[in-house]
């Protein structure tokens, strides 16, 4: 997560990247995140553009989740 007034800037993806490696490094073959999907599901839009795949929904209280994953192995 970044702050808001840094978006646009990359920061975001760099971190999945940075995660991603780290994972390989690890041995880790699937990355998973997941996130709020209100807001016009941008967050999902994001995670999708950065190579995740939609998994299960889930609700936290009455707020939308969305679990995405990604192989990196």
């Amino acid at each position: 997560m970044s702050d808001r007034r840094h978006a646009g800037l990359g920061i975001e993806a760099a971190l999945l990247t940075h995660a991603a490696e780290e994972a390989r490094r690890a041995g880790v073959e699937l990355l998973r995140v997941d996130c709020w999907t209100g807001g016009g599901g941008e967050l999902v839009a994001f995670y999708e553009r950065n190579g995740f795949t939609p998994t299960d929904r889930f609700l936290s209280g009455s707020r939308p989740g969305q679990v995405l994953a990604r192989r990196v192995g």
